[in-house]
């Protein structure tokens, strides 16, 4: 996840300079496309292993097609995504032809221009699905993509993949961002519980101080994306603070970015980024946030010298090899608590969307059971080191065989849950993958929060 992020920022200014193509005409009169058929009989007919796959069978007999996907998803991952596939072979007669790419946002618009399209690609940001969209090449999804949809995720995941009112792209795999990383055995040592409000982290903040040690480690540097970590904080914190409402008005620039609302937010993280007495724990005092690299951000916690580490369910993937990620083992995360009762239990994330390119049959029918419960949990199955997450309901959470995995898919199907997706990912690249990024490097060193909200307000594309 935090690989695509750091591309997205020269590739997104790319896409919206160059991306004026002429090509296949999208079919999107519509919200979503009338199922195409192949005709003939369903091969999944009387195969039990095809139960739940009911749907599929609209698209007929596939035998002899293939689909070709695009993403920037790579081995190891590439191998459990290929293996999920098996099913929807055995059940249609369609193969898939499978292409990663570690340059996959700058060769989709370069394929994209010479009119190549995959027929599937996964997007992994809505400012780029939505970038895709205008170039005229991208078919709305079929009815039992959008039913599937509308089933197992909900109204705030479909909204990411519907574009003026046109409903392109089902969400494929998701993340948690709104995490604490601890040591579940140095908490139990000390007595520590787990908090269940931001002023309990807080007031577990300073009983931790007062033990002789600083509770938080944090790592912001990135190379040219130095500084996304602290804008995924400041994003967690406006969704708690000010609600989701006003969060989608702060991303979509309906308030500005300097609104008393994100000042609010921007001093309630400050109260623990920029407190010398919190920060940083194994590294240094509050300027050495800025040059710990943030792969390195909460190993000190294996060490002892740290406590606390605000950061994604992706950065299990982090600690190293042989590192016990579990409730009872070296580290686990919590729920980075809530201020208040009124904007329910917000989370933060990212994810994939899987846009077609194509109406033939056996490419709507591919979009359909990547949508499905069942696709959800035959990928859950084939990933069985665990680092994979839908926010599909329809997942069962027993076959997702890490625990951190296992938490975030809990976290996804809290039925209080307010799932918004990662703010600076939706802005336009000069904000989201520039200036929000420099200025929140230039907050955590010095400048105060209406100095670097200002200079932000003024970064944004008139």
């Amino acid at each position: 996840m935090r690989s695509r992020k750091i591309r997205r920022g020269a590739v997104a200014v790319l896409a919206v300079a160059s991306l004026g193509l002429a090509g296949c005409a999208s079919d999107d009169d519509g919200d979503t496309n009338e199922p195409q058929s192949a005709g003939g009989t369903w091969p999944g007919e009387g195969n039990a292993d095809c139960e739940g796959l009911e749907q599929l069978s609209e698209f007929g007999d596939l035998t002899g097609t293939t689909v070709s996907v695009y993403t920037s998803i790579l081995p190891p991952e590439q191998e459990a995504h290929e293996a999920s596939y098996e099913l929807f072979t055995t059940c249609t007669g369609a193969e898939v032809d499978y292409e990663g790419s570690d340059q996959f946002e700058t060769q989709l618009v370069v394929r994209l221009q010479a009119n190549n399209a995959p027929d599937i690609a996964y997007i992994p940001q809505p400012g780029l699905l939505r970038t895709v969209v205008e170039s005229g090449q991208v078919v709305a999804a079929p009815e039992p993509t959008a039913d599937n949809v509308d089933e197992f995720f909900g109204e705030d995941w479909k909204s990411y993949g519907t574009v003026d009112d046109t409903f392109y792209a089902a969400p494929l795999g998701a993340s948690v961002k709104s995490f604490v990383w601890y040591s579940p055995t140095m908490f139990e040592e000390n007595g520590w519980e787990i908090p269940e409000t931001w002023d309990d982290m807080l007031a577990l903040s300073d009983e931790i101080v007062d033990s002789g040690m600083k509770p938080w480690c944090v790592g912001i540097e990135s190379g040219e994306a130095t500084g996304w970590v602290a804008t995924d904080w400041l994003e967690d914190a406006m969704l708690r603070t000010a609600g989701a409402e006003v969060y989608d008005q702060w991303v979509n620039h309906e308030i500005p970015f300097n609104d008393p609302a994100v000042v609010e937010a921007l001093d309630l993280v400050g109260g623990i980024m920029k407190n010398p007495d919190y920060v940083n724990a194994g590294f240094g005092d509050v300027n050495s946030i800025a040059t710990t690299a943030f792969q390195d951000g909460g190993l000190p916690i294996l060490e002892g010298d740290c406590a606390l580490h605000r950061q994604a369910s992706f950065y299990a993937a982090q600690w190293p090899e042989g590192t016990d990620v579990s409730e009872d083992g070296d580290v686990f995360a919590f729920y980075l608590p809530t201020t208040n009762d009124e904007n329910g239990r917000p989370v933060l994330g990212g994810g994939e969307f899987v846009a077609a390119f194509d109406n033939r049959p056996e490419v709507q029918a591919f979009q359909t059971y990547l949508s499905t419960d069942v696709w959800a949990n035959q990928k859950a199955i084939n990933t069985p080191g665990g680092g994979w997450v839908s926010a599909n309901t329809g997942l069962d959470a027993s076959n997702l065989t890490s625990p951190i995995d296992q938490l975030s898919a809990e976290t996804f199907q809290d039925p209080e849950a307010v799932f918004r997706f990662d703010g600076s990912d939706q802005m336009p690249s000069a904000v989201g993958a520039g200036s929000f990024w420099r200025e929140m490097t230039a907050w955590v060193t010095g400048d105060d929060s209406e100095t670097a909200l200002e200079n932000i307000e003024n970064s944004w594309p008139s």
